[in-house]
């Protein structure tokens, strides 16, 4: 079985408070993108599950890998060993805000589900998701959610725009940043206005309202990052943002050509043009 794990944007994130448990309230839209890894799940004939992963280097001992928390979390709700060989290519870029690893971990259980027979439903699949990370249950359903709470809390959101019309643009600068470093240096708080409506304006009205908390933390210690939203504004891009903790920024814009004219500004990072799913 062979699935294209596809990674997200963030469209606004306000970080609302923190909890008492360490964790943060959030509030932010996450939308799906074009940029995919390649999963590969076959039965395992020793009897024993084995991860392989190519492409992008990740810095982690298998084990620890999201995929094969997710694979653990399935056996556990089973209640029997599901042995498979995993092969994992990445291409969705780590430290990005982008959630490739989120990705892999949500297709890793919709893949173990079909393989399987197992018989669960996308809330099922969810709840499963929601026990490997904080950004997995999203991509269980994989279409515009409104995400609460500690960002497992899903709602299904109409936006105010037909973002499947316009072109996504994405510029990820050399050096990544992780959640804990981007956590460290924000200070919560509760705005007047929300990003639920916000978005349910057209896109044209986004910019200076629609912001992500994130930026003013890693802004001061990343200016690379705020380097690339600056010259991606003045592309002539509709809206700018960074994407989740960074350090990926994206670019919206009416057509093609604009978006292409862009991305040759960009030759020395990881830049790619995207549509919406």
């Amino acid at each position: 079985m062979i699935l294209f794990p596809n990674c997200k944007i963030n469209l606004g994130l306000h970080i609302l408070n923190r909890r008492h448990d360490g964790y943060h309230d959030i509030e932010t839209v996450m939308v799906p993108v074009g940029i995919t890894d390649i999963l590969e799940i076959v039965p395992a004939d020793t009897g024993e599950s084995s991860l392989t992963i190519t492409g992008n280097g990740v810095d982690c001992p298998p084990e620890k890998n999201l995929v094969f928390k997710a694979l653990r979390a399935v056996e556990q709700t089973v209640g029997r060993d599901l042995p498979v060989n995993i092969y994992l290519r990445k291409i969705i870029p780590d430290g990005a805000g982008l959630g490739g690893g989120s990705a892999d971990a949500a297709f890793t259980i919709r893949g173990l589900n079909s393989l399987f027979n197992l018989g669960f439903d996308d809330e099922t699949m969810a709840a499963i998701a929601s026990r490997v990370g904080s950004d997995c249950p999203f991509f269980i359903y994989n279409r515009p959610m409104l995400c609460t709470g500690t960002g497992t809390t899903l709602e299904p959101i109409e936006l105010g725009c037909d973002l499947k019309s316009l072109k996504c643009l994405i510029v990820k600068p050399t050096e990544g940043v992780s959640t804990a470093e981007a956590y460290a240096g924000v200070t919560p708080f509760i705005r007047d206005i929300t990003v639920k409506s916000i978005v349910s304006q057209p896109v044209e009205k986004w910019t200076g309202r629609l912001v992500n908390d994130f930026e003013d933390s890693v802004f001061p210690k990343r200016p690379e990052i705020k380097e690339v939203k600056t010259r991606l504004s003045q592309s002539g891009a509709i809206y700018t943002s960074m994407t989740g903790s960074g350090a990926s920024v994206f670019a919206i814009y009416d057509n093609d050509k604009m978006a292409d004219k862009a991305a040759l500004d960009f030759g020395k990072c990881f830049c790619q043009k995207v549509n919406f799913l």
